[in-house]
């Protein structure tokens, strides 16, 4: 049961997202596994530009840059960037201009790797934008491009990468909210959350909220880039942030949970696991997921429970953060691993 609510009402924001998103049961993919049993809660399914979990933080993000009379948002992320995608989106949904800035991230892309799933639906939305090489302080990239627009004549709204920061993650927390709501009224209970962990926005929301609320849900993030030591201090930092906005208590670095154990070669770069997983899911659900996010979040899940870390009667959930489109930019490797 819930200890406290909070107003989200005192936060600018802006309708975006379907919501709640429901929680399901993955019956076919527990048995197969003959481990505890799974569920999943599908935020692939928050309605803009084809879902995901930045729909949330968009909410508050996009609120604030109406709030400050903004006329453009302006963010960065990896080429296939699902983030980028969504802010595209909101932008078009508001009225407001949307320019991005991309990393060339993920090495040994063909020519398509720029063109088709995101990238694709970003030039859809309208939204225009500009390449980096690998390696640079890209949040520092986009603001120096908001400097350059705003001594153009525009007024920018910067969005950090994966719209994580306290506003962003105020989404998360919301969401964590939702979670709880829904086991309330649902008569469910859960003893895991897992989840594929980058930015941290979506994390540090989740801990924070539950913090703030007083429920008591461990969040395991597998992490699909940093290594162990530098996400838990990248998560923890974000969260006391957003324990800041939210008024809530501090929290300790030992409540942040990261597994960096399906990495692979890095960010972007499917590992065996990461296929095996978009395999499982699709012929187990019918649920598709991601080669970036979703699928190393899927891939630790699933490594958790062949390996033994939750008990056989432990109910566990998985969330789904979307970004099924990034698939078409992966076509060769993922229909290789099919068999």
């Amino acid at each position: 049961m819930t200890q406290a609510t909070i107003d989200f009402a005192q936060f600018p924001r802006v309708a975006l997202c379907h919501q709640p998103t429901p929680i399901e049961p993955m019956k076919r993919l527990s048995g197969h596994l003959g481990g505890p049993s799974l569920f999943i809660k599908r935020d692939d399914c928050t309605g803009l530009a084809t879902g995901g979990n930045k729909t949330r933080k968009l909410e508050f993000l996009v609120g604030e840059a109406l709030k400050a009379k903004a006329d453009m948002l302006v963010t960065q992320g990896a080429v296939q960037s699902n983030h980028v995608r969504q802010t595209a989106a909101a932008a078009c949904h508001v009225g407001l201009k949307c320019h991005v800035v991309l990393e060339r991230r993920v090495p040994g892309r063909d020519a398509s790797y720029e063109e088709t799933g995101n990238v694709f639906l970003d030039k859809m939305f309208g939204a225009t934008s500009e390449f980096r090489p690998a390696g640079l302080d890209m949040n520092a990239q986009a603001e120096a491009v908001c400097d350059k627009l705003r001594a153009e004549g525009h007024s920018p709204y910067f969005i950090p990468g994966g719209g994580s920061n306290a506003t962003g993650a105020l989404g998360y927390a919301s969401c964590a909210q939702e979670i709880a709501q829904q086991c309330a009224s649902g008569g469910m209970s859960f003893d895991w959350l897992v989840m594929g962990t980058g930015s941290t926005g979506t994390q540090a929301g989740l801990v924070a909220g539950f913090q703030a609320i007083g429920y008591d849900l461990p969040v395991m993030g597998v992490s699909v880039r940093q290594p162990h030591e530098r996400q838990v201090a990248a998560v923890h930092g974000l969260t006391q942030k957003t324990l800041d906005v939210l008024g809530g208590p501090a929290i300790g670095a030992d409540k942040i949970l990261v597994d960096d154990g399906y990495v692979g070669e890095g960010y972007g770069i499917p590992a065996d696991t990461t296929l095996e997983a978009i395999r499982l899911t699709a012929r187990q659900e019918g649920i598709l997921l991601d080669p970036v996010y979703s699928g190393k979040g899927m891939a630790g899940l699933i490594g958790m429970v062949r390996g033994g870390f939750f008990k056989p009667d432990e109910r566990v959930l998985f969330l789904h953060t979307g970004g099924s489109t990034a698939l078409f930019a992966y076509e060769d490797q993922i229909l290789a691993s099919m068999g």
